[in-house]
């Protein structure tokens, strides 16, 4: 579950920003919790999109609602912060 959000947040920020430079972190915020912090260079906070059934992208952040606990983001200074709580019995 973690491998996942790591990825979709990560190639979000890769693909979607103009960033050089985008960050990662994963934090264990209790016995069963962890938090995942991805951030990037871009001011634009991302969206979840609606791509089409045979679309090849698109659902990346489908997948981060469907497998966090929950997840958001915030402009912080020279960018962004997008970041997802996981805990080990998923989603609530």
């Amino acid at each position: 579950m973690a491998r996942q959000v790591v990825t979709e947040l990560v190639a979000n920020a890769v693909e979607h920003t103009e960033s050089t430079t985008v960050g990662a972190s994963i934090t264990r915020t209790g016995t069963v919790s962890a938090r995942v912090v991805v951030t990037d260079a871009s001011r634009t906070r991302p969206t979840p999109g609606t791509p089409a059934d045979d679309a090849e992208n698109g659902r990346g952040l489908c997948l981060v609602d469907a497998l966090a606990h929950t997840w958001g983001s915030e402009l912080v200074h020279g960018g962004k912060r997008v970041w997802a709580e996981l805990h080990a019995d998923g989603p609530q």
